[in-house]
């Protein structure tokens, strides 16, 4: 018989940032208020379903979303490095004023070279090649049920493309990834065989939060990842 799989992964919420930079893998972002309610109503929306397995990503925003589906669903967490955000040579910058920023800042335009790889950060394929690693990790352990893997946007809608066979190249504001939303990847035995993607906290994102305000062909995207 066919054995059916869910393995679906959940982008954080939102984040407290005030200062507007684009934090990437540093320590120290945890959940706004905002960000704590959206976790929980993941948990309060999601929580009946046959979760059986939940991995996160070791950062503290990745931790803090996946704590309440966790509570809900008696399980721990595995923390799971190859699902962690990207690396970024802009990280540690402030973006407030969008594109703006970059054309202030010559001595960064040499990271933008090369949009395809992309040249500003860790290479799509790297990105897809740990991720789908994990995912399949995480299918063997919830096989005939479902699983949860917490991580951030852009691992996310990577690991989307490569599933879809589509171009990584895109801009970031047309990435279909908004704050704890959920893509899920749909498996019979060990075959892909279909994505979904659902927002159970889409009502609580504010409006001009859903898409990013910035970036240069996905590069520095948004203040609040």
């Amino acid at each position: 018989m066919t054995v059916s799989t869910i393995v679906h992964l959940l982008r954080h919420g939102e984040v407290h940032n005030p200062e507007g930079l684009l934090y990437g893998r540093r320590s120290g972002f945890h959940l706004s208020a905002l960000g704590q309610k959206m976790a929980q109503r993941v948990a309060d929306q999601v929580g009946d379903r046959d979760i059986i397995h939940i991995r996160t990503s070791p950062l503290e925003r990745a931790q803090e979303t996946a704590a309440p589906l966790a509570a809900v669903r008696g399980l721990e967490p595995v923390l799971d490095p190859r699902v962690i955000e990207s690396s970024n040579k802009f990280e540690g910058i402030g973006f407030g004023e969008g594109a703006m920023t970059l054309l202030k800042r010559p001595h960064l335009w040499r990271h933008l070279y090369n949009p395809f790889k992309p040249s500003w950060g860790e290479p799509y394929d790297e990105i897809a090649t740990r991720m789908m690693a994990s995912v399949h990790d995480a299918r063997d352990a919830a096989r005939g049920h479902e699983a949860v893997v917490v991580s951030h946007q852009l691992p996310i809608w990577t690991t989307r493309l490569h599933c879809e066979q589509r171009s990584y190249l895109h801009h970031p504001r047309s990435r279909q990834c908004t704050l704890c939303s959920l893509t899920s990847l749909h498996f019979e035995d060990d075959l892909l065989v279909r994505v979904s993607y659902s927002e159970p906290a889409g009502d609580l994102i504010p409006v001009g939060d859903r898409k990013a305000p910035f970036s240069a062909g996905g590069a520095p995207e948004e203040q609040r990842p």
